[in-house]
């Protein structure tokens, strides 16, 4: 990734020239400014230029932040910040149920705010290539590799097979694999993770054998089956 282009979404002028101001002049990144959801998402979709971060106001004219948040999470895994007055616990779970990244209330501290969205870029940055039996993921590529055959996934399954790779071995509780892949302490109906892993095996094919299950709790990718295919 070479230069950082952030995409601000927010229908006040004031917060847009403020974060504007920091993100150019602290961390060198060029800024999109939107004043609505309609155009953040028109802005983002078009790909010029190509957004690396977005910053969005839940409550704008036209789409509101979830809205703009929900379609930019159907296609993409690029980092979302919600920015919003509403600091309910409620709202919070919506947002990373949703797909966001993190979530900051107003008032804000604008450098605090720059500090996590620069350590969400620098996530993104760190090449890293994940192996597992016959499954190989680029993470700054955000490809996925069976037998050496391209396999899109949704960005909650993309997330999924990561956790799953990250922990082999494992026996991972529903509760647990919501929580971390769903974000933070989200208690959520348990069968949305039924629901992914049934997708995931279903697009992985010969690699689902790796996805095994623990009755009555979760999940686990087995090591005995690494070498299976």
């Amino acid at each position: 990734m070479k230069t950082v282009t952030v995409l601000i979404a927010d229908d006040e002028a004031r917060i847009r020239g403020l974060l504007s101001q920091f993100f150019q002049k602290k961390l060198g990144y060029k800024v999109v400014e939107a004043e609505d959801g309609e155009e953040a998402l028109e802005i983002f979709l078009s790909g010029k230029p190509k957004i690396n971060l977005v910053i969005l106001d839940v409550m704008m004219p036209k789409l509101s932040g979830w809205q703009v948040l929900e379609k930019i999470k159907e296609s993409s895994n690029v980092p979302v910040v919600m920015l919003t007055a509403k600091a309910e616990e409620e709202s919070q779970l919506k947002g990373f149920k949703l797909g966001a990244d993190d979530y900051v209330t107003k008032p804000f501290s604008p450098n605090v705010l720059l500090a996590r969205c620069e350590k969400l870029i620098q996530k993104e940055k760190e090449e890293k290539v994940l192996e597992f039996g016959i499954i190989k993921i680029d993470t700054l590529a955000r490809t996925v590799l069976i037998n050496g055959e391209e396999v899109q996934l949704t960005p909650k399954e993309y997330e999924l097979l990561i956790y799953f790779i990250e922990n082999k071995g494992i026996a991972l509780s529903r509760q647990q694999i919501l929580n971390s892949v769903w974000n933070y302490d989200y208690y959520g109906d348990l069968r949305t993770v039924d629901t992914h892993v049934k997708q995931l095996r279903n697009k992985i094919k010969d690699a689902s054998v790796y996805i095994t299950t623990v009755r009555g709790f979760g999940y686990k990718l087995d090591p005995r089956f690494e070498n299976a295919n």
